[in-house]
């Protein structure tokens, strides 16, 4: 790079905004250059494609593993992209896992990275949210000394530090805003019971429709997969039920009952209104934009990042849930009930 063609030199002077010697002096590693002239150098080198020259790559402070469940749901990209971006910052490589049906197992990829000698594993929704898997597995991670951090789903039967939404709370601000909309008979549409984020969506469900409607709604509940096709099996059962309202377990789920509605010749929200659970990115893409309770993706990803950082420098967090607080969003799915 420090032979760089007058071409090449201009179009970084230009995405930089300073002149041609000093992107010189900066790829030719010269004195006289300020911190944040290099960085613009640099990030200009970057977005022009151009390679950095070996001398000026950052070192990295170590590998750290992501392992999620498959991408086709958007909220998981959505924690890799922060995880990444907040490890990359403090000077980490991310080594992204996607587990996928007939793919490589959570087990598989964890053994991988520990193989590659990784400093730590951030995983998201993994086992350890699954009530019926064996626990063992992390307690043997934690003995090989490889430091991990949970991301939804917690368990006292892992010491670890665990980063949360609170389902229970989610639950009673749709309950609430649906209530208030005039809706008596409301449905929730989730996932497996085994996972730990289903049984406290469900418990913080039936706690709020108690409170405010005095109602039993353990028979307002139905299972299927967090998907758009389970979602419209869960919401088809519901509605079918006489429900005029539906909150899911998911944005993806929440598509699929928009969906089931319209099969049943119902329009949203005039007929029945659908509440989704993620705030996912697309979603606002949606007919109708979908009213939904936002998960703090953002803060959860900075507090895991953070929470593993404590442990590589040798004061690890306790074992302790840090539990964030989730936001209705509302939009045009949801609206008052008909008379």
């Amino acid at each position: 790079m420090a032979q760089a063609s007058t071409a090449r030199l201009a179009d970084i002077a230009a995405q930089a905004g300073v002149s041609e010697a000093t992107v010189s002096r900066v790829l030719n590693g010269k004195p006289g250059v300020s911190m944040r002239t290099r960085q613009s150098v640099l990030t200009a080198l970057d977005l022009l494609g151009y390679e950095r020259p070996v001398r000026l790559r950052a070192r990295s402070a170590g590998l750290v593993g992501l392992i999620t469940p498959e991408l086709s749901n958007p909220i998981f990209p959505a924690f890799a992209q922060v995880v990444e971006r907040v490890l990359t910052s403090r000077g980490y490589t991310p080594v992204l896992c996607t587990q996928s049906a007939g793919g490589s197992t959570e087990d598989e990829l964890t053994e991988t990275l520990v193989d590659r000698g990784v400093n730590g594993i951030i995983y998201v929704s993994g086992l350890h949210a699954d009530t019926t898997a064996s626990m063992d597995r992390y307690v043997t991670l934690a003995g090989r000394g490889v430091p991990f951090v949970m991301i939804n789903g917690y368990t006292p039967k892992v010491s670890a530090p665990f980063v949360s939404t609170d389902d229970r709370a989610a639950m009673h601000l749709a309950v609430k805003h649906l209530v208030e909309l005039g809706h008596e008979r409301i449905g929730l549409a989730v996932g497996p019971r085994r996972f730990v984020p289903v049984e406290r969506k469900i418990d913080g469900f039936v706690e709020q429709m108690r409170a405010l409607l005095d109602v039993d709604a353990e028979d307002l509940v139905r299972h299927s997969l967090f998907t758009v096709e389970g979602g419209q099996a869960a919401a088809t059962e519901l509605i079918d039920d006489g429900c005029t309202a539906v909150v899911c377990g998911s944005d993806l789920m929440a598509f699929g009952a928009i969906r089931a509605a319209r099969g049943r010749g119902l329009r949203v929200p005039a007929d029945v209104s659908v509440v989704g659970f993620d705030d996912s990115p697309l979603i606002v893409f949606a007919d109708p934009p979908l009213t939904t309770v936002r998960q703090p993706v953002e803060a959860m990803g900075q507090a895991a990042v953070n929470a593993l950082m404590e442990a590589l420098t040798g004061n690890p967090a306790p074992h302790s849930e840090f539990v964030f607080m989730p936001e209705l969003v509302v939009r045009g799915s949801t609206g008052a009930r008909r008379h």
